[in-house]
């Protein structure tokens, strides 16, 4: 492995390119990025970046993200069949028949969407900055695409607003239940149970914080309490356990794992610089339409 290793940041270091990884990676995939991050935090990154290639270890509706922000520079997905199931629950037709339903409302759609979503949207939010995006929009009605966990937490964030969610919801996190709430307590009653706001309502009712995954890690960094309940994908404990050696951490409940976050291996990475394979490419009249959202995002 240590080869493979060497070969990568060789490679990186002479195509200037940078490896852009999620939270939800695999431990190896984690240690080799240049940055690893949230959603949120991705966006800025591919945003602020002035290298000549991204390669981003993540899922296919990321790497569109990156390309959308950054058209001038190649944006290279390792595995080109990492999908997300949430963002294939719609599409743009959907959100053109909402539109005709509801055409008093602002469209708001979580980055966790394919480049046709986001460019029939108003503006897209991620889980760190759903509530504050939501509150910006002057409308009173807001759909909100395609998390209805998601949709349903920002709803009691904002009660002044009328949040019509989408059916979509995470398969990952849509296994979370309230029983598992219930022993985690029991097991480790001193903790602090943390949970993202992509768990069922009942789930996310009953923890002690509901944060996305940086906030989950700035929480632990900065929190007077050593043990914690981890309600998110196993990948996060990574860096938690990294960046809080002296402190504990928990799953909530069996070992829960996106399988597509999981597809992107060293090896992949290593192929991915080396032939500049599964480059992302868009129609850059979709490609604009679709930055307006983005751009207003980050802009709030």
């Amino acid at each position: 492995m240590e080869n493979t290793l060497e070969e990568i940041r060789t490679l990186a270091q002479k195509k200037r390119a940078v490896i852009l990884a999620h939270n939800y990676q695999v431990r190896e995939v984690q240690e080799i990025a240049d940055f690893v991050g949230d959603s949120l935090e991705l966006s800025r990154k591919a945003k602020s970046t002035d290298a000549e290639i991204i390669v981003f270890a993540g899922v296919r509706f990321m790497a569109e993200t990156a390309k959308i922000l950054n058209p001038e520079k190649k944006v290279l997905l390792p595995r080109s069949e990492a999908g997300c199931q949430m963002a294939e629950m719609v599409n743009a037709e959907a959100v053109r028949r909402l539109r005709k339903e509801y055409p008093d409302a602002a469209f708001v759609a979580y980055v966790n969407t394919d480049a046709e979503v986001k460019a029939e949207v108003d503006v897209c939010c991620t889980s760190s900055n759903a509530v504050r995006v939501v509150a910006a929009q002057p409308n009173k009605r807001i759909v909100f695409l395609p998390d209805r966990n998601l949709a349903s937490w920002v709803a009691r964030q904002l009660p002044e607003k009328e949040i019509i969610p989408y059916d979509g919801y995470c398969y990952v996190h849509n296994r979370f239940n309230v029983e598992e709430v219930r022993l985690a307590r029991e097991r480790h009653p001193e903790a602090e149970i943390l949970v993202h706001p992509e768990v069922p309502a009942p789930v996310s009712l009953l923890a002690d914080k509901v944060l996305s995954t940086s906030g989950m890690l700035e929480y632990a960094r900065t929190s007077p309490k050593s043990r914690f309940i981890i309600g998110t994908e196993e990948g996060i404990l990574v860096r938690l356990l990294k960046e809080n050696p002296k402190k504990a951490f928990f799953l909530l409940g069996s070992v829960k794992v996106c399988a597509n976050m999981k597809r992107t291996s060293l090896k992949d990475i290593l192929i991915s610089l080396k032939e500049e394979r599964h480059a992302v490419e868009l129609p850059e009249e979709l490609r604009k339409r679709a930055s307006l959202a983005l751009e207003k995002m980050i802009s709030l």
